[in-house]
């Protein structure tokens, strides 16, 4: 992987509080990277650091091998797009745009050219002559990116840019900035403490907790293979619960579950003892009898294209399940006790 951003060992201190505790990733050419986070984790100062909006207290951060850490932010090659996206209200699109590009000494005809390109990228070219006011959230978020693209940085942060627009043009506009990535070929390093969001655009995760990175992986490693509780907790819907590794062999552990139940799963670099055990809700199926667990339904959820079964073992503990909602005719009343069944791999042994 060539790097663009190479993040060595970052502290940020804030008088006696510590943001971000010697924080380290190395982000590829042309990747959409994300991090991602609940408040108060990290991320946004993070940002901030690789922006220039802040000083690190401690190590580097090297764009393409250069260390831009003492650089001011205007000298430094990245762009940034905000949450609120601060757009000129008495200019026009195209003014905002090409505003930039003015400030870099650029011709008049030239940026004009460089924006109108810029504004058929985000396909709003019919409106260049608008003001902001008279533009959708949507549109106004498309010219902010235009105006951010448009003098060629190297990196474009991106802070939370989605989080003000209403939950069908937030799902829209998901694909059309990976698009416009993917167009551009420009590294993108996104803010969002939305998993949806993180888990549909990203190539790469950084998840953060308490200015610590917790882990880095694709959607899918994220997802699929939690490295602690708090990853397996903070991604999607999962089902953790305390176990005890009574052995391990080979790589496998033998486990026993709230109850008594026992099942198997990887136990790369765990030991004997307590640990907790992530089982995600769609991998869990019911059986007519028997299964890997008896549980008694408490509760069916509907949620459109799925349905949610509340269901407790007989430990106390609690443990949920998804099913397509077509399945409907399959499904137990509550107080039915019913066996469930794990897919392979489904149980994931967590370190705490």
């Amino acid at each position: 992987m060539n790097v663009s951003v190479d993040i060595r060992q970052v502290v940020k201190r804030y008088g006696t509080v510590t943001a971000l505790h010697g924080v380290s990733m190395a982000i590829g050419e042309n990747e959409f990277f994300t991090l991602l986070g609940p408040s108060g984790c990290g991320k946004t100062t993070l940002l901030r650091c690789i922006a220039g909006f802040e000083d690190v207290s401690g190590g580097e951060i090297r764009l393409h091998g250069q260390n831009i850490a003492a650089l001011e932010p205007n000298h430094r090659p990245v762009n940034t797009v905000f949450q609120q996206y601060a757009l000129f209200p008495h200019m026009t699109v195209r003014d905002n745009v090409a505003f930039g590009l003015k400030m870099k000494g650029m011709g008049l005809a030239e940026r004009n050219a460089r924006a109108g390109k810029m504004l058929e990228m985000v396909h709003l070219s019919a409106f260049a002559d608008r003001l902001p006011a008279q533009l959708s959230g949507g549109q106004q978020q498309r010219v902010a990116l235009a105006r951010a693209l448009a003098p060629e940085p190297k990196v474009l942060l991106l802070d939370e840019p989605l989080s003000a627009l209403d939950l069908k043009l937030r799902q829209a506009m998901r694909v059309e900035l990976k698009q416009l990535q993917e167009t551009t070929g420009i590294t993108f390093i996104f803010v969002t403490h939305d998993q949806e969001e993180a888990l549909t655009m990203s190539d790469r995760i950084a998840v953060m907790s308490q200015g610590h990175v917790q882990q880095i992986g694709t959607a899918r490693d994220i997802y699929e293979a939690p490295v602690n509780r708090f990853v397996a907790d903070f991604i999607g819907e999962t089902n953790l619960l305390p176990v005890t590794v009574e052995s391990v062999a080979q790589g496998v552990a033998a486990v026993t579950l709230p109850g008594g139940h026992r099942i198997t799963c990887a136990a790369a670099g765990m030991a004997p003892g307590p640990h907790h055990v992530s089982i995600r809700p769609e991998r869990l199926s019911i059986v007519p009898t028997g299964g890997d667990l008896d549980v008694v339904v408490e509760r069916v959820v509907y949620l459109g294209s799925d349905l949610q079964l509340l269901t407790r073992l007989d430990s106390g503990a609690a443990l949920h399940l998804r099913m397509q909602n077509s399945a409907r005719g399959q499904v137990p009343a509550p107080g039915t006790r019913i066996g469930l069944q794990l897919e392979e791999g489904a149980a994931r042994l967590l370190a705490d």
